[in-house]
């Protein structure tokens, strides 16, 4: 019986160590398009690679919240827009634009650890409520601080990041780039840790992971804070990469995309976020293409982008509970030859 074991466990891992290397070579094939890709694309097509990546940070520290920490929210979009005005306000007084993108976050992060010690005590849709109430609240305070924050009119003439000649929109693709790929590897190295695997037995059971000796709340804290920061990182970006920022920029249909895009990609994989960001970001173009068409109403757009949504969603979990990425991993796992 254990000759039995033994072998079924060897042929189990053979294909896990399989499956694991196909994962390896296709990571490596999207990292090398990726890098190479930008050069090839027009200007339009860049400013849309650009808002990809920045996709992809937001929807990373999305899946860190709800993937491995089990905690549901919909103001993603908030943070983001708490570290676009934070990097813009801060390099319009004259701060170093590289200086203020780093303020972005770290302003980002303290405020979420702030907000988060009473919202965390909510649970389920409870907090999803709450975190959508704050997006709200955030819209509602950059509406009417017009002072500071210029309003409905907006905030223009923020500095650009890079020396004139260099901050162009390649450049820039570049730039989210990297900061994709640094949050990726963080939060990579982060759930591959002993914290990483508290996390996932807080998904769980927030009883057994407190009975294993995982610090409950102030660890939900944590990760609260580190999924703002990485929206605050993507708003900074943002905010240097279009020079103007206004409340219209930062909608509650953001918080759901990013949402859908962690969702559809696969909750608890750091590459399901990614998948779902490319995912939605080309379905948005093509629905973008599709409502320009002549004589289509102007509010089409954002009609579809609500209907898309809410359809892409029933889909994947009706389809695909675990999203794409952690079923594909399954299946090849189970169909691999022995």
């Amino acid at each position: 019986m254990n000759a039995h074991l033994d072998q079924a466990t060897s042929k189990a891992t053979g294909r896990l160590t399989r499956v694991r290397s196909v994962g390896f070579w296709a990571v490596l094939l999207v990292g090398v398009a990726s890098v190479a890709a930008p050069p090839f694309l027009d200007e339009g097509q860049q400013t849309i690679y650009v808002l990809f990546t920045l996709s992809v940070i937001a929807s990373v520290g999305l899946s860190l919240l709800m993937g491995f920490a089990g905690q549901v929210s919909l103001g993603q979009g908030a943070f983001y827009a708490l570290g676009a005005y934070t990097a813009g306000l801060l390099a319009k007084q004259g701060a170093p634009p590289p200086l203020a993108l780093l303020a972005a976050p770290v302003g980002t992060g303290l405020i979420a650890a702030a907000i988060g010690l009473p919202v965390l005590r909510l649970r389920g849709h409870y907090l999803a409520f709450a975190t959508l109430a704050f997006h709200l609240i955030v819209l509602t305070v950059i509406a009417e601080a017009r002072p500071v924050t210029g309003g409905d009119l907006g905030l223009g003439g923020i500095p650009p990041l890079l020396p004139a000649p260099f901050a162009t929109p390649l450049v820039y693709c570049y730039v989210g780039w990297l900061a994709a790929a640094f949050v990726i590897l963080l939060t990579g190295n982060l759930v591959r840790s002993r914290p990483g695997r508290g996390l996932r037995a807080l998904a769980s059971s927030e009883v057994g992971a407190a009975s294993s000796g995982v610090a409950v709340g102030p660890d939900k804290l944590k990760v609260f804070a580190i999924s703002a920061a990485y929206a605050g990182l993507a708003g900074g970006i943002y905010a240097f990469f279009l020079s103007y920022l206004s409340p219209g920029s930062f909608p509650i249909l953001l918080s759901i995309q990013f949402l859908v895009m962690a969702t559809v990609g696969g909750m608890g994989l750091v590459w399901g976020a990614v998948a779902g960001a490319a995912i939605i970001t080309l379905l948005l173009q093509l629905l973008q293409i599709l409502a320009s068409q002549p004589g289509l109403p102007e509010t089409l757009p954002a009609i579809l982008n609500y209907a898309v949504y809410g359809l892409v969603l029933v889909l994947a979990m009706l389809l695909l509970p675990q999203g794409i990425l952690p079923t594909l991993r399954d299946r090849l796992s189970r169909r691999w030859p022995e």
